[in-house]
């Protein structure tokens, strides 16, 4: 039905000629439907009718060339309802395009009647700005399109009975001859200092027939300069002659560039001008259409640097200073320039015709930090030259090894800052802590024994354990201001009488080896269960307390922390796994030892300790046994007197590590099997106590 070129259809819009249009209830060969506004958005709540008819015996090819409405389901927010001999022959929404290569037609209809009525509605809402339909009837007779031996249009010829009219595409116009469509493209100014301008339609086919102009023009200062990629540029090659038929033409001030063709840019990637003015021409002919071209401008501007001197900022702020601009310079905080009578912080300075500033004479000297401040259990050495305090200059902050570490485990690097303060990347002005190492003796354990009837400690084996004077008992030193042990322990004892580092507690050795800690407070497990005065306990769920200290420990070779157990799955104890016990509690035929033993026991079954017929009034039904419980021992066992000390294990991730994994809580029968609370399942309450009262927990493990 149709011939002409292939174009896009989503770009179309048709301007329609007819030498005796005729529309109503006239009986008509030809005619054209618009939906209201066309090409231009359709409005809301519109119905509107038309009523077709071509004379007697001939039908009716009903067609649409722009589709564009909203689309639905059946059609019932906008649409377009053909009905003819009372029947529907169509009902029209959403987008259509043509599915036949060269053809405008994006739906079509041939009624075998020669009168029809089409209805076009739509409802409340336009959102999405559908542009709605062009549709065109005609009496189904001679095609004059297709009998040309020459293309009677330039773009799209579409026939009606006894004739035939040109329509052209979206933005286009048609010519006086009514047969040639063209693009008026010209007038367009561009004042920004970048930007992009492309051809006509671009990426898609420019127009044919026209001549493209437009203009960039900038402020008096800048240049234009401006960039084509090879991949952006598509022209119409030259003929054998060496002549672009399309070209592409720059001309700035005397200088002229082009004309360009071809398929790739021919010229230089970037082009800077001498003038502010860039005129841009751009001619096409008839024959031949490509992609077109896409240039990217922006202004080039006399600059100077950022930065006027040294150590120094600038106000305005700008990403680019160009000739004329004027700023003033400050010295960085604890920076001042020096001159021979006096010395200032500010000055002005302007960008001058040779990008140079004026005053870049001067000069901004350093602030001085001042010695950086000590840290406790630590020092500080200068890692930069000279080992002045002056901006950045660089110290690094060392622990007392090996029984103090850095709490962060990094590098402890502080710089002299512009501020006047030493600053670290990640603390900023706060100052790096020492904490002590936890988990490693000074003096490894070399065998094994048991407590009830076993081997004497060494100094150096238990360096976290803590002795209770009274009431009598022990404790687990797990950082410089914390220690923990049994919550029974404590039962009428808030403030206990503490000492650590000695394993001699007979005489003047407990005061002259051993260090007195002081409480500052105590927090007993909220689950704990208190029991009158004299009450015989036989609940020892949640047996587990802290003493916060007044004054940290000063750790050494007898005096460090044991660690924390982490929560991963390997903290959780498997029956046969060996752990250390120690304390001065009681030993065979009922003694207290004055020195601290020891004894390596295995973990056993919950059962084992079920098992053992206790010491005492009850017997064992009246026990209660939890899952907060450890069962450990067999032959060696901790007693009386050991209460609230540590069952240290081997760290799972550092063999030369322990941790506590439980406390000596109860135990049946002395010499058989104990009960020890397992820590593991208190982290989190001996965390947020820590936490609570000021002082986070100073373990490295």
């Amino acid at each position: 039905m149709f011939s002409g070129k292939k174009i896009s259809f989503f770009q179309m819009w048709y301007l329609i000629f007819f030498c005796h249009p005729v529309w109503g209830d006239t009986a008509s060969m030809y005619g054209e439907i618009l939906s209201p506004n066309y090409p231009q958005v359709y409005p809301n709540d519109v119905q509107e009718s038309w009523e077709i008819q071509v004379p007697p015996g001939y039908g009716i090819h009903l067609y649409f060339t722009h589709l564009d409405l909203e689309p639905s389901q059946n059609c019932e927010y906008d649409s377009v309802k053909i009905l003819s001999g009372g029947h529907v022959e169509g009902l029209l929404c959403g987008k259509k395009k043509s599915r036949v290569p060269g053809s405008s037609i994006v739906e079509e209809f041939y009624i075998p009647y020669n009168t029809l009525t089409m209805t076009f509605q739509s409802d409340f809402s336009n959102e999405e700005r559908f542009t709605g339909f062009a549709a065109y009837y005609v009496a189904v007779d001679l095609d004059e399109c297709t009998d040309f031996v020459e293309e009677p249009c330039s773009h799209y010829c579409n026939n009606y009975i006894g004739g035939y009219f040109c329509t052209c595409p979206p933005d286009y116009f048609l010519y006086e001859d009514k047969k040639t469509c063209g693009v008026n493209c010209s007038g367009s100014v561009f004042t920004e200092p970048s930007g992009e301008i492309a051809s006509p339609n671009y990426p898609n086919q420019y127009p044919e027939n026209s001549q493209c102009k437009y203009q960039v023009a900038l402020r008096p200062g800048y240049f234009v300069a401006l960039t084509i990629r090879s991949e952006d540029f598509d022209v119409e090659p030259a003929d054998s002659k060496g002549t672009c038929h399309d070209s592409l033409i720059l001309v700035s001030g005397k200088q002229r560039y082009g004309p360009y063709c071809g398929s790739k840019f021919p010229g230089p990637p970037e082009i800077k001008t001498r003038s502010n003015i860039l005129d841009i021409i751009f001619h096409t002919d008839r024959a031949i259409q490509h992609k077109g071209w896409k240039i990217r401008y922006y202004a080039e501007p006399i600059t100077c640097p950022q930065s006027v001197i040294p150590n120094s900022v600038l106000d305005p702020k700008k990403d680019r200073y160009i000739f004329s601009d004027i700023v003033k310079v400050t010295c960085m905080e604890g920076y001042e320039i020096v001159r021979q009578y006096d010395s200032i912080t500010t000055f002005h300075s302007s960008c001058q015709n040779n990008g140079e500033w004026s005053n870049s004479n001067y000069s901004c000297i350093p602030v001085n930090c001042g010695d950086p401040s000590p840290i406790d259990n630590g020092k500080y050495d200068y890692i930069s030259e000279p080992h002045e305090p002056l901006y950045k200059a660089t110290v690094q902050y060392f622990c007392k090894a090996p029984y103090y570490t850095l709490q962060n485990k990094g590098e402890a690097v502080y710089q002299c800052s512009a501020s006047g303060q030493w600053i670290n990347e990640e603390m900023g002005t706060e100052l790096p802590t020492c904490v002590a190492v936890c988990g490693i003796p000074s003096n490894p354990i070399r065998e094994t024994g048991k407590i009830f009837g076993g081997t004497r400690a060494e100094k150096g084996n238990f360096p976290w354990q803590v002795y209770f004077e009274h009431p009598r008992g022990a404790g687990v030193l797990i950082s410089e201001r914390w220690v923990m042990t049994a919550a029974h322990v404590l039962d009428g004892y808030d403030m206990p009488s503490m000492f650590a580092g000695t394993i001699n507690i007979g005489g003047r050795a407990l005061y002259e080896d051993g260090k007195r800690l002081v409480a500052e407070a105590s927090f007993i497990h909220p689950g704990w269960k208190r029991l009158p005065t004299g009450s015989h306990r036989t609940d020892f769920d949640n047996d587990i307390a802290l003493l916060k200290l007044k004054e940290p420990v000063e750790m050494g070779p007898n005096i460090s922390p044991l660690c924390l157990p982490g929560k991963s799955p390997e903290y959780e104890l498997q029956i046969g796994t060996l752990g250390y016990i120690a304390g001065w509690g009681w030993r065979e035929k009922g003694r207290l030892p004055n020195y601290l033993w020891k004894a390596q026991i295995p973990v056993v079954d919950m059962d084992k300790c079920r098992s053992v017929k206790p010491e005492g009034p009850a017997d064992s039904s009246a026990y209660r046994f939890t899952d907060n419980m450890i069962c450990a021992g067999g032959g060696k066992d901790s007693c009386k007197g050991d209460s609230g000390g540590a069952y240290s294990i081997q760290d799972p991730f550092n063999s030369n590590q322990s941790y506590v994994a439980g406390l000596i809580s109860w135990g049946p029968k002395c010499g058989t099997f104990g009960l020890y609370t397992k820590v593991v399942r208190y982290l989190d309450w001996i965390t947020e106590t820590m936490n609570k009262h000021e002082m986070k927990p100073s373990i490295i493990s």
